[in-house]
């Protein structure tokens, strides 16, 4: 991470190896001198609360953010809360009338007479479990830019600070909502202009009105639009309006697909983002919620990837009909699982 950003993809690299091994290298690092960490599912048997506890015994500052109200693992959290406390953690619960659904570690470490912090973001859950059967993606960087905005994200979660000014990750509620209007809107003027823009977005759902209307208008103008969405679809395509730029799909597979992608591409170039946000408005309006930039060209090339074999899936694609019907595709020949099977084989064999 020293060296250049890093991209994970679980469950098809081991979650053990990677995030889980960050945790337990910084507990035990002598030249570490602080964690922060939210943890929103952990799970009763996650050795990452374990990592913190040891990491506070030993002296270093560890700041946690436990979201009480994360579904499923209420109990786990107050437990995992109690016991940081009880080892001399610092742990917060969040800001209130938010619930905090973003997932961020960053490490501050002594090297060579100065601090350097390495964050790790991601799209899913601090638990080993949920990292075995849902696709999620994190990136680990040492990026003093992405650094300086998560101790920014930190300090206005504990409190520290009320401040909200980032320069390279986008935060619900307090811009994400806009940068994406944004972004949408400068591609439709594009293709207004003659450009032939694209946007892919990969999210478990799209149900906010105003995201809706915006991409709608945008296939509507000539912007290239693919949509892979899991779950609810507020947005259909009509061939009428926007004569095939607008292709929607769902995977249904091997694992639940958990991870969040926004890929924006205009005459300027290609923004890749990925984090928590669903298009939802309880995650623009309601939640802390996080989407981080995709910049340095490995993470890149694997993130463009992950998008590629999942449109070229036809085993476990099902695409959204104008009538708001399902209709799953019948080629059994090519599956974006395997594909990404095969793909991190020869990644650990190289």
């Amino acid at each position: 991470v020293a060296e250049r950003d890093l991209l994970v993809h679980h469950p098809y690299q081991s979650f053990e190896a990677t995030v889980d091994r960050l945790f337990a290298q910084a507990a035990d690092d002598p030249d570490v001198l602080s964690i922060r960490s939210t943890l929103y599912r952990t799970g009763a048997t996650s050795s990452i609360p374990a990592h913190l506890i040891r990491a506070a015994r030993a002296g270093k500052e560890v700041v946690v953010l436990v979201e009480l109200k994360a579904r499923f693992d209420e109990a786990a959290n107050i437990e995992w809360a109690r016991r940081l406390e009880e080892a001399g953690a610092h742990v917060v619960y969040g800001v209130a009338g938010l619930k905090t659904h973003c997932k961020a570690t960053l490490v501050a470490r002594r090297e060579e007479g100065r601090t350097r912090r390495y964050a790790h973001l991601s799209t899913g859950n601090y638990n080993p479990k949920t990292a075995r059967g849902y696709t999620d993606i994190g990136l680990f960087t040492a990026d003093e830019r992405i650094g300086d905005d998560v101790g920014t994200l930190f300090n206005f979660l504990t409190g520290a600070s009320r401040g909200s000014d980032y320069g390279r990750i986008l935060v619900a509620p307090d811009h994400l909502r806009r940068e994406i209007r944004r972004r949408i809107e400068d591609l439709t003027s594009q293709a207004h202009g003659g450009a032939r823009p694209s946007i892919t977005i990969k999210v478990n759902a799209l149900i906010d009105l105003e995201m809706i209307d915006l991409l709608d208008r945008a296939a509507t103008a000539g912007v290239s639009i693919d949509l892979i969405v899991r779950g609810m679809c507020g947005l259909l395509p009509v061939p009428e309006r926007h004569d095939g730029r607008l292709r929607i799909r769902s995977i249904v597979g091997d694992y639940l697909e958990h991870s969040r992608i926004y890929r924006f591409e205009g005459t300027s170039g290609v923004e890749l983002f990925a984090g928590s946000a669903d298009l939802m408005e309880r995650n623009l309006d309601r939640r802390v919620e996080v989407l981080f930039p995709l910049d340095d060209a490995e993470v890149r090339s694997g993130t463009e990837a992950i998008l590629a074999a999942l449109l070229a899936d036809t085993s476990n694609a099902w695409a959204l009909q104008p009538d708001g019907a399902w209709l799953r595709l019948d080629d059994t020949g090519n599956s974006g699982f395997e594909t990404l099977r095969e793909r991190a084989g020869k990644e650990r064999r190289a």
